[in-house]
């Protein structure tokens, strides 16, 4: 078990104390990172005391710390998953040869590329969730979303790390610039498009918890498998904090079926309760399951291909595939000839997005599984829009799909747009539900039901946010 230095101005379980200039550089950096935190971190809420969870450890067992903590104090540390003896590369052209413990020259480029849009993407969500908390449901909900923030704001503290201590000066201005761009701003946007997308309200907030942190988890998984072993090493440890996002998301939007079936086993139009319809959160999951996707990139990828073949980026869960070479296999997918889909056999390795977006698929169907026991008995059953529906990334953007994948015309796509994808009316409709915070402890909107439990075996009516002080 590493050494863990809880007690440094940054904590750490990677030494830093003793490499200075790393330490300066990295203590130099803190105070940009937190007035960026005060600009664009949630909005009027960074006095308050909030019961947050602090990773301390990479033990399993006891990696986390549950207390009171102002936000601007929270311990945004540098952990990374303890290194696995004498690991060796798992994939690509180099399997079986020891794991880098440096970056290699010729994959220095492309691995501070990957880094920097994973790093992206991390202040892009707080800066996407910053005002949701005056509108919160209730301080049990409070509390997750400013969880949420925080850990993503720790997990923008590992990529800088890695491009400190790995990436000399290039590494240096790309971790400035990682606190310079905005979600949604014309000028100088985020890397990736989903995390441009407004999320301003809490029916979005739970979507992309569900379904966009889930992209996350599988773009962790494949650089878990990286042959440059810091990298994998600091992924194996996001995942132990990416997986409560998913679990917000994911009950949060359990939550919101449950209350809305109570209301119609009761008899009572759920709209007409101020509550949200299946409906419309149909069209939240279309909207925010497709604009994931295109997370993965093009379904047919020389990039993708080349990352493989380096040893760079793998498969999640790459010791469960037979053929770690992918030489000769390959993968078969829908593409255009002469303006029409047909089947064909693609080269494997080109095909490495869609395989990893194959387990992400998989995963999402399970989530809904899990909503749709709400609706037992019931004539409605959530489903997942095909892969083709609604795309802006790879070999189906520009064109137009129904949810169950039949190519239509433009014409066609926007006489129903409404019935797919959240119109104007019910974006409003859904932020007219929330104009008001729900801050009495054990109190919850009307729109959502009660959680079965609360955190780290507190109450339900515990005061997870002490929203009245400071």
């Amino acid at each position: 078990m590493s050494n863990v230095a809880l007690n440094e101005k940054i904590p750490n379980n990677v030494n830093l104390s003793s490499d200075k200039r790393l330490q300066r550089a990295l203590e130099q950096w803190q105070p940009e990172f937190l007035s960026w935190w005060n600009d664009m971190g949630p909005e009027g809420f960074q006095t308050k005391d909030v019961y947050l969870r602090t990773a301390i450890s990479v033990d399993p067992k006891g990696w986390a710390h549950f207390d009171y903590v102002k936000m601007p104090d929270y311990r945004w540390g540098i952990f990374l998953a303890d290194p696995v003896p004498n690991r060796t590369i798992g994939f690509g052209d180099d399997f079986g040869k020891p794991a880098w413990q440096e970056v290699p020259g010729e994959h220095r480029n492309t691995l501070r590329r990957l880094i920097v849009t994973q790093g992206d993407t991390e202040p892009a969500s707080v800066e996407q969730q910053r005002r949701l908390g005056q509108t919160c449901p209730s301080l049990y909900d409070l509390r997750n979303l400013f969880q949420v923030n925080v850990e993503e704001g720790r997990h923008l503290w590992a990529m800088v790390y890695l491009l400190h201590s790995y990436f000399g000066r290039d590494g240096r201005e790309e971790a400035e610039e990682l606190l310079h761009r905005r979600s949604g701003d014309s000028d100088k946007p985020r890397i990736l498009g989903a995390f441009n997308e407004p999320c301003t309200d809490w029916l979005s907030f739970f979507m992309f918890t569900t379904f966009t942190d889930r992209d996350g988890k599988y773009q962790l998984l494949a650089f878990a498998e990286s042959g440059f072993d810091p990298l994998s090493r600091t992924c194996r440890f996001m995942l132990t904090e990416e997986a409560h996002h998913m679990f917000v998301g994911e009950t949060g939007i359990a939550r919101v079926i449950a209350r809305t079936v109570q209301l119609m086993k009761e008899g009572k139009d759920p709209r007409a309760e101020g509550a949200i319809d299946l409906e419309m959160i149909q069209r939240y999951l279309n909207f925010w399951y497709s604009v994931s996707l295109d997370l993965f990139g093009s379904e047919i990828s020389t990039n993708a291909a080349n990352f493989f073949g380096a040893g760079i980026k793998g498969r999640a869960k790459e010791e469960s595939f037979e053929d770690h070479l992918a030489i000769d296999g390959t993968y078969a997918m829908d593409v255009y000839e002469d303006d029409k889909l047909v089947r064909k056999e693609i080269a494997l390795r080109s095909a490495m997005n869609e395989v990893l977006r194959d387990a992400y698929v998989e995963d999402c169907q399970k989530a809904l599984n899990r909503w749709n026991k709400h609706l037992a008995g019931m004539d409605f059953a959530f489903t997942l829009p095909s892969r083709r529906f609604h795309r802006a990334q790879g070999l189906f953007a520009g064109k137009n799909f129904s949810p169950d994948g039949r190519e239509i015309t433009e014409a066609e796509f926007q006489a129903h747009h409404d019935e797919w994808l959240p119109s104007d009316a019910d974006r409003t409709y859904v932020k007219s539900l929330m104009v008001n915070p729900v801050i009495t402890p054990g109190h919850f909107a009307n729109w959502i039901a009660p959680p079965p439990r609360g955190i780290n075996d507190q109450a339900i009516d515990f005061e997870y946010v002490r929203y009245n002080e400071g």
